[in-house]
């Protein structure tokens, strides 16, 4: 049985008990110690209590040492835990030199935006010193999502896998696994990502890209000094196991595989899908996606590896990162084998992977695809040059939706939306592009200046969304993967070129499309997305690029408050960060 197993039997062997108002500790191997208070009886929710440590701990990698931000010391950082229906009380205290938030990826927050973690979005950043209790109801959701730094390029250290369990007596739609193992990959600066950052944007470029990709926070032997920076999992023969794979790379799409093993995947984004197997999946920045490995194959050693995918005229750090598969029993010496990634710019297995998506849509979980919709959405995806009297050539590159730049603000939106200040945000965020043309045809290189500000779309309670969000060919196409925060969407079509209103909706699936929280623009093309906004708050969309981010590639939605308190934004806490 693996650890996470470990953890919830303990759990249910505490709830079994039919305590009424105990805390109990649960040392599950070695793993976070988990403070588990229940109030309820047995099959109800309980309440689960975190302590956060932020802090600053040298690292070896790469025949690299080198001071990183990390929590509880660990990196990855430490997993949590939770039961549908739970309530987590997740207390971060920040000790590092960074101002910090924490960005909970995926979890709905209903009314709650003050625990979504955003920087300057939901909330000001905690200084160092000081503390903030993020306080989250699991609603409706079961499987991987994780979390992560929502403040400068942090996360790429800061950030570590959220597990839910179904409710008690409620089991997977797939055979259960005997085991199960996080699988988080990553990259790895040998410089300070900061300090690499601070050079781009004096240079007005982007900064140097990552030295090495990771799987659990290790780049795998294939790299020099990596031999014990290595992540193994050690199987055992004629059982299965769950993988839970999460893409924490700050700015690379990536293909992974396990040689000579197939990839059942049954799930994305904590959302069940359709299994399908596959020898390799595609996982961009942001999403998590689930997948079931049988251990039938000859005693060996295996390497997973991860490797990226870019099919754009764009640098990427195109190095292999590698973990162990390892069949008990098998003696560490043996030389392990390599799995046959997809080409750096395979689009056709990307376009086939992702096309191969469908929700699960059973009467148990079903597909509610917004079959009427109220509010018709057309953003651009487009980069651009603007004038920076700061940067040593004198221009920077930008990114921005609608021609759009966003400027972040000194108060966070939600605050200034709860409390009705003026002056920090407008809701005059175009619903379509200023000027159509042809997104993705010859290369445009001139006129490329963006209007910058901080333009917010305002969308009424409980109305239905459709967005399309189309790529463009300013500068070069590229593909994007775009996160909304605070709600899940339906991606009910995709395609290459320009997006055909007429033609392209007939083609649509609104029968059991793929439901997520993040998902890839194509590159030189488009994605369909529906949702409802029964959510209200302020609630960020961005590319998942952090490059990109930090250019300016975001907005948000203001979704109004629905007739009375029940469907209104939450008051805030009395701990959120002052500004």
């Amino acid at each position: 049985m693996s650890d996470p197993y470990k953890i919830f039997h303990c759990i249910r062997t505490i709830r079994s008990k039919k305590m009424v108002k105990t805390n109990n500790f649960c040392w599950c191997s070695g793993l976070l110690l988990c403070f588990v208070g229940f109030f309820l009886t047995p099959g109800e929710a309980a309440l689960k209590k975190y302590q956060f440590d932020v802090q600053v701990k040298n690292v070896s990698r790469l025949c690299h040492s080198k001071p990183i931000v990390i929590v509880n010391g660990r990196f990855p950082g430490p997993t949590v835990y939770a039961s549908e229906g739970d309530t987590l009380l997740i207390n971060v205290t920040n000790h590092a030199k960074y101002n910090m938030s924490i960005h909970w990826h995926g979890l709905k927050q209903y009314r709650n935006g003050w625990a979504d973690g955003p920087a300057y979005i939901t909330q000001c950043p905690i200084k160092t010193g000081n503390s903030y209790t993020y306080n989250i109801t699991v609603t409706g959701q079961r499987g991987t999502l994780w979390w992560h730094a929502h403040i400068f390029w942090l996360r790429a250290t800061v950030h570590g896998a959220i597990v839910i369990m179904p409710k008690q007596g409620v089991g997977f739609p797939f055979p259960p696994p005997y085991s199960e193992a996080n699988i988080v990959l990553g990259e790895w600066w040998n410089n300070d990502v900061e300090e690499v950052v601070k050079k781009g944007n004096l240079l007005g470029l982007p900064p140097d890209m990552s030295d090495a990709h990771t799987i659990n926070g290790k780049p795998g032997p294939l790299f020099p000094c990596s031999e014990k920076h290595t992540y193994v999992l050690e199987v055992e023969q004629g059982k299965t196991y769950l993988l839970r794979i999460i893409n924490a790379a700050l700015n690379d799409e990536l293909f992974f595989a396990i040689a000579g093993h197939s990839l059942t995947v049954v799930e994305i984004d904590a959302v069940y899908t359709k299994p399908f197997t596959t020898q390799a999946i595609l996982i961009a920045p942001g999403q998590t996606t689930n997948v079931l490995v049988q251990a039938i194959q000859a005693p060996n050693r295996y390497f997973m590896a991860a490797r990226p995918f870019m099919d754009a005229p764009v640098s990427v750090d195109n190095k292999t990162a590698t973990a162990i598969l390892q069949y008990k029993g098998i003696p560490n010496y043996v030389q392990p084998i390599l799995p046959q990634l997809p080409a750096l710019n395979n689009s056709a297995f990307a376009l086939s992977y992702n096309g191969k998506l469908r929700s699960l849509n059973t009467a148990q979980f079903p597909a509610n695809v917004p079959l009427k919709v109220d509010r018709h959405l057309f953003y651009t995806i487009g980069l651009g040059i603007n004038p920076c009297p700061t940067c040593l050539n004198g221009t920077h590159l930008t990114a921005a939706l609608n021609n759009i730049t966003f400027v972040m603000p000194q108060i966070g939106l939600l605050q200034a939306h709860y409390f009705n200040t003026t002056g920090i945000f407008t809701t005059d965020f175009p619903d379509h592009p200023p000027m159509p043309f042809n997104y993705t045809g010859t290369p445009l290189t001139s006129n490329l200046g963006t209007k910058q500000g901080t333009r917010l779309s305002k969308i009424a309670f409980n109305s239905t969304v459709e967005l399309v969000l189309q790529d463009t060919n300013l500068l070069t196409v590229e593909s994007h993967p775009f996160h909304l925060h605070g709600y899940n969407f339906f991606v009910v079509g995709s395609g290459i070129g320009n997006f055909d209103p007429k033609n392209d909706t007939a083609k649509y699936n609104l029968v059991d499309p793929p439901e997520r929280n993040t998902v890839g623009v194509p590159t030189g093309g488009w994605t369909a997305i529906r949702f409802r906004a029964d959510n209200p708050g302020v609630w960020f969309l961005h590319c998942h690029l952090e490059l990109h981010t930090s250019w300016g590639l975001k907005t948000a939605f203001v979704v109004e408050n629905g007739k009375d308190s029940d469907h209104s934004v939450l008051p805030p806490p009395k701990d959120l960060p002052p500004c």
